[in-house]
């Protein structure tokens, strides 16, 4: 069983009526009401912030990559089609007997 630690705190009345009308109805205290709504709350802030990290680092991305276009120019190629030339050219040379 986890560890648990007190922790004091107060409550508005609507606030109070509310959790102990929902602990009733589900058959627990208020505190293990309480416990998984902290428990929600802190899984959501933590999918929030690492959603943050992960628009930051797209932003940051797409700042370097502004910046090696601004400084090298932008590929206009298609390096895909670039790729599949050259293979098929080797295979017709393959083809054609040439080492």
């Amino acid at each position: 069983m986890t560890t648990l630690h007190r922790a004091q705190l107060l409550l508005e009345a609507e606030q109070h009526e509310a959790l102990s009308s929902i602990a009733k109805e589900e058959g627990r205290s208020i505190s293990n009401l309480v416990r998984e709504i902290v428990r929600r709350h802190l899984v959501e802030r933590e999918r929030s912030e690492r959603n943050v990290r992960a628009v930051q680092a797209i932003e940051r991305l797409s700042q370097i990559r502004a910046g090696l276009q601004e400084d090298r120019g932008a590929f206009t190629g298609d390096p895909l089609a670039e790729v599949r030339a050259e293979w098929e050219h080797d295979v017709e040379r393959v083809w054609q007997g040439d080492p």
